[in-house]
């Protein structure tokens, strides 16, 4: 089912548009938070230190599917929203072209460089082994990770969230129900948290590709499209590179951060990868809504409609500020109880530390939400420079805080005020960037550009 984001109430078709996105994060995000939970209640604290440390590493990978996704999903909403349906059709197939690539590339990385990573991020010896068979057969499901995300992107081009949503929830939820049995009664230890991950990504890959192109062929087309454009080609890396390296460069502070929190022992570890699941649950929703911010800019643009994206820039801050609310409360006061099925020892420092983090954290989440809302109208205009200085001020913040305040009296807290002042000045740029656009596109110059 496609839709038309250049028609109707701003308000009422990205409200119905970005729903079933922010509810597909949710249920993308309980992959890990399965792995978490079951990994600290079922195996130990090890086996989640190991994982959070791993998460760090496999974050690169998502960065490649985070920027196949809006790469692709950008383009084709801009050619779908003009009816250049021949082009929207050769704009996918060169997607797939280019992703088919980048998963031989990953999984050489993968493969050959797994205990290289692992070194650089200070692991301890304690969990190296389990960091590095999670590693191993995580890299295994990268084509199934990179081409699902695609599929994705190409659904939310068409204005089609519901169809992704319904096959990541049988996914993540199956996802669940494997992580028990292959950990509480196979007894495969961290192995089959991996390969449940795996089996059920795969599954959901499959089928989503498969409709996809069952979707393709029913558009109907008035000339045959071309597999490949090297035209097209550089639209979609033109968008999915600088969101490669925003999502890169937000892995590689990671990582930097992960090697600072490891100077603190395993029970900070533990703390902080429990805590930092609920903390990207809450993110990455926003972000796939900002995702869907770019969709709707993106068609709007190519439909000649720049003067409903303001009103989509509202709405969208709007969406997500009711989000917060219950997310807000819920994570400052319930969130012992919410770190609870993480831990295998509930009383010890890392309930601590995971507390600490979170009540330092989510009440910016209200200002991180505007940011992200922002940027995706950065990503859908096209504005990548402006995107990329607001997130890289905002990471280079957040790496160089948690180096200094780490080693003042505050220690392994200091690196959590952070978050707060990154998110604060980033969020200031992009919405300066965000009205410096809008104001250009709707400008008679602006206009006659996107004729042409």
């Amino acid at each position: 089912m496609q839709n038309d984001l250049s028609q109707g109430k701003p308000s009422s078709v990205l409200w119905r548009f970005c729903l079933p996105l922010f509810a597909s994060m949710l249920f993308q995000q309980m992959y890990s938070i399965a792995d978490s939970v079951i990994a600290g209640r079922c195996i130990g604290e090890l086996a989640l230190a190991s994982i959070g440390n791993s998460y760090e590493i496999t974050f690169i990978y998502l960065a490649f599917a985070f920027g196949a996704n809006i790469g692709c999903s950008v383009v084709v909403s801009r050619l779908y929203g003009a009816r250049k349906i021949s082009q929207m059709k050769t704009a996918v197939y060169t997607s797939v072209i280019l992703v088919a690539f980048t998963c031989v590339f990953l999984m050489g990385i993968g493969f050959l460089g797994n205990s290289a990573l692992l070194k650089l991020i200070n692991t301890p010896d304690t969990i190296f082994a389990d960091s590095r068979t999670y590693l191993l057969i995580y890299s295994a499901g990268i084509p199934f990770m990179l081409f699902y995300n695609l599929s994705t992107g190409i659904f939310s081009g068409l204005g089609n969230s519901l169809t992704p949503f319904l096959f990541l929830a049988i996914s993540s939820t199956s996802n669940v129900i494997l992580d028990y049995i292959f950990v509480k009664y196979l007894g495969l230890g961290v192995a089959g948290i991996a390969w449940a991950t795996f089996l059920c990504q795969s599954i959901s890959c499959i089928l989503s590709l498969f409709v996809v192109f069952l979707t393709l062929r029913d558009i109907p087309c008035p000339e045959r499209p071309k597999l490949f454009s090297g035209a097209l080609a550089g639209q979609i890396l033109t968008i999915a590179i600088p969101s490669i390296l925003q999502q890169s460069f937000i892995s590689v502070g990671n990582i930097v951060l992960q090697r600072i929190i490891n100077g603190f022992g395993p029970a900070v570890i533990a703390g902080y990868s429990a805590s930092i699941k609920l903390n990207n649950l809450v993110v990455s929703s926003f972000t796939t809504v900002g995702n869907g911010i770019s969709n709707y800019t993106s068609q709007n643009i190519g439909a000649g409609k720049p003067e409903r994206i303001r009103e989509g820039h509202q709405a969208g801050i709007r969406l997500e500020w009711l989000l917060c609310i219950p997310i807000v409360l819920l994570y400052f006061v319930l969130g012992r109880y919410l770190l609870l099925p993480f831990m295998e020892n509930p009383t010890g420092d890392a309930i601590h530390t995971g507390m600490l983090f979170l009540r330092i954290v989510t009440p910016f989440y209200f200002v991180a939400a505007i940011k992200l809302v922002s940027d995706g109208v950065l990503r859908g205009s096209n504005h990548m420079g402006e995107f990329m200085v607001a997130t890289f001020t905002d990471l280079i913040l957040r790496v160089v805080l948690s180096f200094i305040l780490s080693r003042t009296t505050l220690g392994s807290t200091g690196i959590w005020y952070s978050w707060p002042i990154g998110w604060g000045i980033g969020t200031i740029l992009s919405f300066i960037f965000y009205q410096k656009t809008v104001k250009k596109l709707n400008s008679p110059v602006g206009k006659e550009s996107q004729q042409q």
